[in-house]
């Protein structure tokens, strides 16, 4: 359990109120996802899994571009959370949508053990935790076919879709939000995404009208064998 009390000085550096639009977004589960930001300015601060500049902004920059991603998930879906540190966006996710089935796969002991706490302590039932990296045997077989794979400053496209690909259904999709280069990061690494079984690349963003900057997401399906062998014999025609 959490034995670091809130740093009343770090969690002053912002604002410890959540903006308007987190009602929007977590409506009666707000009071979860305001315990969430209070151990994140905290102990998430004490234990180094997020900077203390970053207190500041948690509520716009980390929790609420999270959350919003729900938008593109349907209803009762599996989601696994690649890389997920802190449990951004897994555990934002996890409150706003408690329909949906959330494994968080994550490396490090110390981001496991903190992500356990929290979720004991919050009582998010629909969240499990997985150690281990995505690429991992034991991962793939424990978390893999998944509806949605989702993650967040993990790595590269090309790398990321390598990672994720490999736990998405045929048909499910990989979620990765990104910045303002995301749709030159599909131009670049678009021939990797197809050779991991990626299609059907675009830029979505989250959170109009709600945020005050949406949240940017790459949204690609993973393409079922016959569709990627076709796909790859349309770029080689496409090229030649």
């Amino acid at each position: 359990m959490f034995h670091v009390e809130p740093d009343a000085e770090a969690i002053d550096q912002g604002s410890a109120e959540p903006p308007a639009a987190a009602a929007v977004v977590f409506g009666e589960r707000l009071p979860l996802a305001r315990r969430y930001y209070e151990v994140l300015a905290s102990a998430g601060v004490e234990r180094g899994l997020i900077g203390p500049r970053e207190v500041p902004r948690l509520w716009d920059r980390h929790i609420l571009n999270c959350a919003v991603i729900g938008d593109l998930i349907p209803q009762g879906a599996s989601v696994v959370d690649i890389g997920s540190g802190a449990g951004l966006p897994g555990i934002p996710l996890a409150i706003a949508r408690p329909d949906l089935r959330i494994t968080l796969v994550e490396p490090l002991l110390r981001r496991t053990l903190f992500l356990a706490e929290f979720v004991d302590a919050a009582g998010l039932t629909n969240v499990t935790i997985v150690r281990g990296r995505a690429e991992q045997a034991g991962v793939k077989k424990e978390a893999g076919g998944a509806d949605v794979v989702t993650s967040r400053a993990v790595a590269p496209l090309a790398k990321l879709a390598g990672w994720s690909m490999p736990l998405v259904r045929d048909h499910g999709r990989m979620l990765a939000l990104k910045g303002v280069s995301a749709a030159e990061e599909i131009e670049r690494d678009r021939e990797e995404l197809t050779k991991a079984g990626a299609g059907k690349a675009e830029v979505l963003e989250c959170g109009v009208g709600v945020l005050e900057t949406p949240t940017v997401v790459i949204s690609a399906e993973r393409l079922p064998r016959k569709e990627r062998r076709a796909g790859v014999r349309a770029d080689k025609r496409a090229k030649g």
